[in-house]
């Protein structure tokens, strides 16, 4: 296993804060808390800079507010500073930790995401199936509170097989230990943020543990995850409901996580897979029902928002054009001209 040391000195360069504040903020520029920061620009980049090479840095605190995507998130958000040192941090260590990702995981990596991993899974189905023609099952599972319940030691812990350098440990803690939840307590704290962009690394870091576990261990071939949400393929239902204890054990010895009780299932191909918002079905995939009314309910208020003078008319455009992405991923042809449909009804009412 290749470990990296002396990063520390990469991650605080004033070339490396400065790089993180313009991807930071390329679509924040209206913010007032970026406009504030951006108003002394240098003056706060140098002064991070100096509590990063002195060590006196310390991550500040969160404000909190609620999103429903589709069910109700809690999402923390950091200050404009803390939020540039993560995308600092990111930018040094995704390379490190993204070659040792396999292939089949889909969340927050480049060249990935939702569209891709409902393709790879309709891949694999078709395959096992003899596209459609004998029978296949699908075990699907996510985790009980992930973010929420992953362990800040055990996530050190992995980071730190690959991270040998004294001075990033003690970066990386103060950003894992800068946040917990109630699922803490005296002696395991837990826990990280959704907000963070360091979140989305930690996650993929966290449950390669499990993926490798998957692949390596149990030697399993047709499996697939999106950040907690996980699925095998198999023509034979009496393996897949073998693996299920043999991977609550593991995660929960080895990584102190739960398998959702209400969100373990078995269904036959023909029945469809409910993956990633979508139904994958034999010889196309649908949208599901949840998702329309989302997509729906979220333009409407994107229209709402640009007759009050919130957003531009090309922010909803952009708006309407990304669902329309989303839609061209599945059989929608109604939906999409419904959409459309509402879409001018509502912009001209």
């Amino acid at each position: 296993m290749k470990v990296y040391k002396n990063i520390y000195e990469r991650i605080i360069s004033l070339e490396n804060l400065f790089s993180a504040w313009d991807a930071f903020k390329s679509d924040k520029r209206n913010r007032i808390d970026v406009q504030e920061f951006e108003w002394r620009l240098e003056e706060n980049i140098f002064a991070l800079h100096r509590d990063l090479r002195t060590k006196q840095y310390k991550h500040g605190a969160y404000s909190g507010f609620w999103i429903k995507d589709p069910k109700p998130r809690h999402i923390h958000k950091a200050t404009v500073r803390d939020r540039i040192l993560h995308h600092a941090i990111f930018t040094m260590l995704n390379p490190i930790f993204e070659p040792t990702f396999i292939a089949k995981s889909f969340s927050c990596r480049i060249g990935k995401g939702t569209h891709k991993g409902i393709k790879a899974l309709a891949n694999i189905i078709r395959k096992i199936s003899g596209n459609g023609h004998k029978k296949s099952f699908a075990l699907k599972c996510d985790v009980r509170k992930f973010f929420d319940t992953i362990d800040h030691g055990v996530l050190l812990r992995i980071l730190g097989k690959r991270i040998k350098d004294t001075d990033t440990v003690w970066l990386l803690s103060e950003i894992v230990e800068s946040f917990t939840t109630k699922y803490s307590n005296f002696f395991e704290r837990k826990g990280v943020p959704i907000g963070n962009l360091t979140s989305q690394l930690f996650a993929n870091v966290y449950m390669n543990e499990f993926d490798q576990f998957m692949k390596h261990e149990l030697k399993v071939k047709n499996y697939l995850r999106y950040t907690d949400d996980f699925v095998v393929v198999s023509d034979n239902r009496n393996y897949l409901e073998g693996l299920i204890p043999l991977i609550s054990k593991f995660l929960k010895e080895n990584l102190t996580l739960n398998l959702h009780p209400n969100k373990v299932t078995i269904r036959k191909f023909h029945q469809g897979i409910d993956f990633l918002g979508y139904i994958v079905l034999p010889h196309y995939q649908q949208l599901r029902t949840k998702t329309k009314k989302r997509i729906l309910k979220k333009l409407f208020w994107r229209i709402r928002e640009h007759k009050q003078g919130i957003i531009s008319y090309e922010a909803v455009e952009q708006s309407l054009q990304s669902y329309l992405g989303v839609l061209s991923h599945a059989n929608t042809y109604a939906f999409t001209n419904d959409l459309k449909n509402q879409y001018w009804f509502w912009l001209h009412e």
